[in-house]
């Protein structure tokens, strides 16, 4: 039986991890066994620098965070080595970045993970780390918007110039 002090860091570490949880929009549970400590240095940070909270977590502690919640189908998941990365904001950063780096590393798999509060499967999670980023997705619809009036401007521009010329 593990002492009181060990219980309740366990405890905490459980709360901690489910309050993580419940606030992030997107969540990618991934294997990471078998890559370096210089590989793991650089997704750190490029999942860093793109607001994505990583971090190494035992099977147990995970479990027990969502134990009777909508995340709880991602138990079957919770085997091996896991890590798990969650955004609070962007819905396709988690999995872009680790999609990206599983293809280039043999050993390092995407498990599962969740949208939204709901657990997807890995075609998923892929998919969404293929979309664009939220500002290229942005820009890209202000571009589709801006394209008609834009059109419409030069449209006028030109009836003005014909209407100069021919003065």
């Amino acid at each position: 039986m593990p002492n009181a002090a060990v219980l309740e860091q366990k405890q905490k570490q459980v709360a901690e991890l489910s309050e993580k949880l419940s606030k992030a929009v997107t969540g990618v549970v991934v294997d990471y066994k078998g890559i370096t400590v210089a590989d793991d240095t650089v997704l750190r940070k490029e999942l860093r620098e793109n607001g994505v909270d990583y971090a190494v977590v035992k099977n147990s502690i995970l479990g027990r965070a969502i134990d009777g919640t909508d995340l709880a189908d991602m138990s079957f998941a919770l085997e091996g080595t896991t890590a798990i990365a969650l955004s609070n904001e962007d819905y396709t950063a988690a999995a872009r970045i680790l999609c990206k780096f599983a293809d280039t590393h043999e050993n390092f798999n995407v498990k599962t993970g969740f949208l939204d509060g709901k657990v997807v499967d890995v075609d998923t999670i892929k998919a969404l780390g293929n979309l664009p980023s939220r500002e290229v997705l942005l820009a890209t619809v202000c571009n589709a918007f801006q394209a008609p009036i834009a059109a419409f401007a030069r449209a006028v521009q030109a009836i003005v110039d014909k209407q100069e010329s021919a003065e």
